[in-house]
């Protein structure tokens, strides 16, 4: 009898544990997805006539979809969002704009930097979701999807010079630090 409930007990924590990494996964990248649609608008208000513009609105486009996606998710699963969706969405827009306003390369630089991190942290995520990859299919196939979006728009942003901004890696080690910053921060907030 005490073996039975101390198993059931062991169980049922083991089952919030995965849907509490199931909300954490949808929460922080409900509010990357945001924060990228923020800046990629922030790089078109700034370049969007230039000649970079139309490759721009590409990533964008598909920045729309995933937040869209997320969406989805959110209500999905009964997800709360973060509390700071409000910050990200103002800091996206100003990180985007400001890199587009230092000219195209730094756009690139910091579309590259923030898709390095947003890659690693797909590909970490990845790999928690393949511990049930039956139960998790619909999440494991939507982050692999994203996440070769993501290093496409990366492998562009190189394509496009941005190793060629002034402080290329100081302007990068920033960009990569606020974003770990906002992930540890949605995760929980």
């Amino acid at each position: 009898m005490l073996q039975s409930r101390v198993l059931r007990r062991c169980s049922q924590r083991r089952l919030s544990s995965a849907a509490q990494q199931i909300d954490t996964i949808i929460r922080v990248d409900h509010a990357g997805e945001l924060g990228a649609d923020r800046i990629y608008a922030g790089q078109m208000a700034v370049l969007g006539k230039s000649s970079v513009g139309p490759m721009i609105q590409h990533m964008w486009d598909q920045e729309k979809e995933h937040k869209a996606k997320f969406e989805e998710l959110i209500n999905k699963y009964r997800v709360r969002p973060t509390v700071l969706t409000p910050i990200w969405n103002v800091a996206g827009f100003m990180v985007g704009a400001g890199s587009a306003l230092l000219g195209p390369k730094a756009a690139m630089a910091c579309t590259v930097a923030v898709e390095s991190v947003i890659v690693e942290h797909y590909n970490n995520q990845l790999r928690v979701l393949m511990s049930d990859p039956e139960k998790n299919r619909e999440l494991l196939t939507v982050l692999q999807k994203f996440r070769d979006d993501e290093q496409e728009h990366h492998d562009k942003g190189l394509d496009e010079g941005a190793e060629e901004t002034p402080f290329y890696e100081a302007f990068s080690n920033i960009i990569k630090l606020g974003c770990r910053a906002a992930i540890s921060l949605s995760e929980v907030v």
